[in-house]
């Protein structure tokens, strides 16, 4: 029933905020995004976090795996029409990079965290138009490290990149600024801002709890419940 409401749901779709903002329903629901503002996460950085995001929940169904591919979509094409290739960050983002490379039209390729260490000893694994840029693919930004470490291999490598996109990011100012001075543009289908309106609306948290993870984003590092 689910997956026939999202079709529906898509149908009658104009924009993309309206899309943006039934994937963040879509999140919560599917608990690929997941809310304790009180018994906090711990990341891999070793941060305290009140939210935890896995957005690979979201491939295993169907309706909630369109509305990503058709956000995705529409936001590359009012970003980066000029996109001649896809590029997935491994490993999350190459299941949506595959999507959105599948409805552009458009060659895939993927970029590992690291070369591999035995056979070709390839860091990015897929051929792209070296006549046209290439957008970059993540499910999810936080700090923007490993984002970028992506693009880096990739000019290194002699691709031009024209940006990325994603599923889901924090705002971190500390992502904004990598960005900016790596000259990257980097666009997000949901922001932190839908997440908490749509958790509020749907009971999953208080006024209260929106203030302590909107304090998080403001200095993750040094953030406490």
């Amino acid at each position: 029933m689910q997956r026939e409401e999202n079709i529906l749901l898509l149908r009658g779709m104009s924009s993309l905020s309206e899309i943006a903002v039934n994937i963040a329903e879509n999140l919560i629901r599917l608990k690929a995004v997941k809310f304790q503002p009180h018994e906090p996460f711990t990341w891999a950085s070793g941060w305290k976090s009140p939210i935890y995001t896995d957005n690979r929940l979201t491939l295993s169904d169907p309706g909630v795996r369109n509305l990503i591919t058709e956000g995705l979509f529409r936001l590359a094409g009012q970003g980066f029409p000029e996109a001649g290739s896809i590029a997935g960050v491994a490993t999350a983002g190459i299941p949506q990079g595959v999507l959105l490379a599948d409805r552009l039209s458009l060659p895939f390729l993927y970029v590992r965290p690291k070369p591999k260490e035995h056979g070709m000893g390839n860091q990015i694994e897929g051929k792209w138009n070296p006549d046209r840029p290439v957008l970059v693919v993540e499910d999810l930004v936080s700090t923007g490290g490993s984002s970028l470490a992506a693009v880096a291999a990739l000019q290194s490598a002699g691709a031009r990149v024209c940006g990325m996109v994603s599923i889901f990011s924090y705002g971190f100012s500390t992502a904004r600024t990598a960005f900016e001075t790596a000259g990257i543009p980097f666009l997000s289908l949901c922001t932190l801002e839908q997440l908490i309106s749509k958790a509020i609306e749907l009971n999953y948290i208080c006024d209260a709890d929106r203030e302590l993870i909107l304090a998080f984003r403001q200095n993750p590092e040094h953030w406490k419940a």
